[in-house]
């Protein structure tokens, strides 16, 4: 089973980008981020001719979470964690039996900011829904955007990035919370590595001189960890491809289960 997480930046500015990756690479479930689009408009049809049902929970210009996948789909939840939030930016289905949670944290902007304290917010949320509705003794894979660059390692300048959002110490905190509470890092699961990156700014010829973040998480349960055998990052799909859109500043990041 293979499971994708990538924030897309927009479905419909790179549909192309994102048909051709799931050709290529036949994941059974792409969970999709920031795809900017109310649900009425989200571009469906491209991906039902390559076998993919799509839930989504979207919003106009802004966030948006949706997952695609080639199995059948079950027990489907948009808007979570937080109650009232108008910001789409949640998601959950079963596939397989494998409960899949598909978020994307917000960036928080700049620490002492609304933005900021929203974002702790939110974690908090994240994690006190998992508290009520999630088991980590069952399959669970939360995936997605997070916002969050765990340790040091996950950045290419750690000083520079010292106390920045993405890299403060409340937001780690909350990273770490999530996986005391049953969730394990699967990329840390197989990979000890720094300079593993899943986003590079498109300013400063970032992505050239590899001076990326790593954001874009599969934390899994137990269950899941024990059938993990390779986590996958699409690097290639931040480069220029001949005849497709520009490409999204992250990229795909796919977890590899045995059966």
């Amino acid at each position: 089973m293979r499971i994708a997480t990538w924030n897309v930046n927009s479905v419909r500015t790179r549909e192309d980008r994102v048909l051709l990756w799931l050709r290529e690479h036949e994941p059974d479930v792409l969970c999709m981020q920031e795809t900017k689009v109310v649900d009425e408009d989200f571009p469906t049809a491209g991906f039902e001719e390559l076998g993919y049902t799509v839930s989504i929970h979207g919003q106009k210009t802004y966030n948006g979470v949706a997952i695609a996948s080639r199995l059948p789909v079950e027990d489907v939840v948009v808007g979570l964690p937080l109650d009232g939030d108008d910001e789409a930016r949640g998601i959950a289905v079963t596939v397989g039996g494998v409960r899949i949670v598909d978020v994307y944290v917000p960036n928080g902007s700049e620490v002492g900011s609304d933005k900021y304290a929203y974002k702790l917010r939110w974690l908090d949320a994240l994690g006190a829904w998992l508290d009520g509705n999630a088991d980590p003794s069952a399959a669970l894979v939360v995936t997605g955007d997070y916002n969050i660059a765990p340790d040091d390692r996950d950045v290419w300048d750690a000083e520079a990035w010292r106390g920045q959002v993405l890299c403060t110490d409340e937001e780690r905190a909350r990273f770490q919370s999530l996986l005391r509470w049953g969730l394990t890092d699967a990329l840390r699961a197989v990979n000890d590595e720094a300079s593993v990156y899943t986003q590079w700014d498109y300013r400063g010829a970032a992505f050239r001189f590899n001076q990326g973040v790593r954001i874009d998480h599969l934390l899994v349960s137990g269950p899941v960890l024990e059938r993990l055998q390779s986590v996958e990052l699409s690097r290639d799909d931040r480069k220029v491809r001949d005849g497709v859109a520009k490409p999204s500043d992250h990229i795909p990041v796919t977890l590899v289960l045995s059966d």
